[in-house]
């Protein structure tokens, strides 16, 4: 019984830890959220430079007020089918924990919904969605008004190996 009560504890803890203040956004028909705390900016489409050999979902740089950031297109990263652009479409410019220390980049998502409060007792871990199946990004799923949000962890989906170059390219 003390064992299951730890395990309780726990969860209860990671909940805790998890609670807070969410930028929600689109991506297609389903909604994501990321800490506010991490979000530096949000800004419509502007023209974006390419930089050359870089994976499809890196999508290149753009001059945010004298610093070079890169700009990633989170439809492309998470595998969704492409979409065109629209006058909802954003670039919220987050700042990430990467490597070389902190960086800001800019991801493509469809538009942003709303700042939600979530609390502890609205957030269920992520599902095991089985073998063959890594979710290490996702901090969990809120459940509000009926729906379910799904709470990314921003630095582990920068944290690939094509983003491990990035400030080389951005500085």
């Amino acid at each position: 019984m003390t064992k299951s009560v730890s395990t309780l504890e726990m969860t209860a803890t990671r909940s805790d830890e998890r609670a807070g203040k969410y930028l929600v956004f689109e991506l297609g028909r389903e909604e994501f959220g990321i800490r506010v705390l991490q979000v530096r900016e949000i800004m419509g489409l502007q023209d974006i430079t390419v930089v050359p050999q870089m994976p499809a979902h890196i999508k290149g740089v753009i001059n945010l007020r004298g610093k070079v950031i890169p700009v990633i297109c989170l439809r492309s990263k998470f595998g969704l089918e492409a979409a065109e652009y629209s006058s909802r479409t954003c670039i919220i410019v987050v700042q990430v924990r990467g490597e070389a220390g902190l960086l800001l980049v800019g991801v493509i998502v469809d538009g942003v919904s709303e700042v939600l409060n979530i609390g502890a007792g609205d957030i269920e871990d992520t599902p095991d969605f089985g073998v063959g199946a890594s979710t290490p990004y996702l901090l969990g799923m809120a459940k509000i008004k009926g729906k379910v949000k799904i709470l990314l962890d921003i630095d582990r989906v920068m944290a690939t190996e094509e983003l491990k170059r990035l400030p080389s390219i951005a500085a």
